[in-house]
């Protein structure tokens, strides 16, 4: 494939290696206004933005996440430090399910570890997935890599003026396979969740 291509994917690789997701320690630990969650978010996560106008979270998504139950609703207005880990799981959730699969998703977690008082909650259950993302990262480029490699080498007997193209189209529908199926996994494991029938 073209230097471009390969300049390209090694940048992007590089910024994925350099992904810096939101520690547990970078949440204050206070109760936050709608205001104050909204501007914490956009500040943390504008990295992950595709277009410079991009919203990261609004108040109108905040409501509309405690109106469909993927939220448990504030205390007098204002929001925890767990109220703020499950927005950041819905954040990334939702750029690939649709609500009603987050809800199905987060609100065992939400109605069994949603309370500060507990010696295991939600900030444990983010601690651990946290750290364990972060050793996925190093695991998702090297698959990235290897499906570049294998595009790479397609087409070989392809006329070089449409070579390039189609590599390129290779490479991309490797990594389409890659997120169809993991999706494919999530739902099937979501739709189980919703029938608890062990039967299939």
């Amino acid at each position: 494939m073209n230097q471009k291509y390969t300049k390209l994917l090694g940048d992007v690789l590089k910024e994925m290696a350099n992904t810096d997701q939101i520690r547990l320690s970078d949440i204050p630990n206070i109760d936050l206004y709608m205001d104050q969650v909204t501007h914490f978010m956009e500040d943390h996560l504008q990295g992950s933005r595709r277009y410079e106008d991009d919203k990261i979270l609004t108040k109108t998504m905040i409501n509309n996440y405690a109106k469909n139950k993927l939220l448990p609703p504030p205390e007098k207005k204002r929001y925890s430090r767990e109220h703020m880990l499950v927005l950041i799981f819905i954040y990334y959730l939702k750029g690939f399910l649709p609500l009603n699969d987050i809800q199905a998703i987060l609100k065992p977690v939400t109605d069994r570890f949603f309370n500060a008082d507990q010696k295991f909650n939600i900030q444990n259950i983010y601690e651990e997935i946290y750290n364990i993302e972060k050793e996925q990262i190093g695991e998702t480029i090297r698959s990235v890599m290897d499906s570049y490699h294998e595009a790479s080498h397609s087409f070989d007997n392809v006329p070089a003026e449409d070579r390039e193209f189609l590599q390129l189209f290779c490479f991309i529908c490797l990594l389409s396979l890659d997120i169809y199926l993991k999706k494919e996994v999530i739902e099937k494991i979501v739709d189980f969740m919703n029938t608890g029938d062990d039967t299939k």
